[in-house]
């Protein structure tokens, strides 16, 4: 399962990203993403570059232990959040929020920090498996990390120090 939630204020409904609600997809609405930044009651969340890794840590330690996932893939990137688990006899609700709550606890910003909901993904074979998997991956490449940065992913190779 992909899972994807945002931080608190990057992604309303009717952004010209287009955005998904009770898994529909729905096209631009500059005027309902105004409408919804009006409601607002604090600014966009954003994490610091520095914070990603450390913030990874929180939600993969979270997960293991708390709810027994195995996760396969996990990007944190300064506006949100791609985890890639195995099926969970537990609901996917409480496996988010778990998640979500190891960072707030971890960082205690004493403010909203993520959007409500989230959006999920079925893998139901190999092929989709894969490719989100890479596509994950790719977001920690691209940040100049490894693919698997946190040693609670499945290959994670522990990073040589320079001599």
């Amino acid at each position: 399962i992909l899972l994807t939630w945002t931080t608190y204020g990057t992604w309303l409904r009717g952004d010209s990203r287009g955005w998904v609600e009770d898994g529909t997809t729905y096209p631009a609405d500059p005027q309902l993403q105004t409408a919804d930044r009006n409601r607002m009651t604090h600014t966009p969340y954003l994490f610091a570059a520095d914070q990603l890794l450390n913030i990874g840590a929180m939600i993969g330690k979270s997960l293991v232990e708390r709810k027994g996932v195995t996760i396969l893939a996990l990007t944190v990137q300064t506006w949100h959040v791609h985890v890639l688990i195995e099926a969970t006899h537990h609901p996917v609700e409480a496996v988010v929020k778990c998640g979500k709550d190891a960072v707030r606890w971890g960082l205690r910003p004493g403010r909203p920090i993520w959007t409500d909901g989230y959006d999920k993904r079925f893998c139901f074979d190999d092929a989709t498996l894969d490719t989100r998997r890479l596509y994950v991956e790719r977001h920690n490449l691209e940040r100049g990390w490894p693919a698997k940065p946190w040693p609670f992913l499945p290959g994670y190779v522990l990073p040589q120090s320079p001599r």
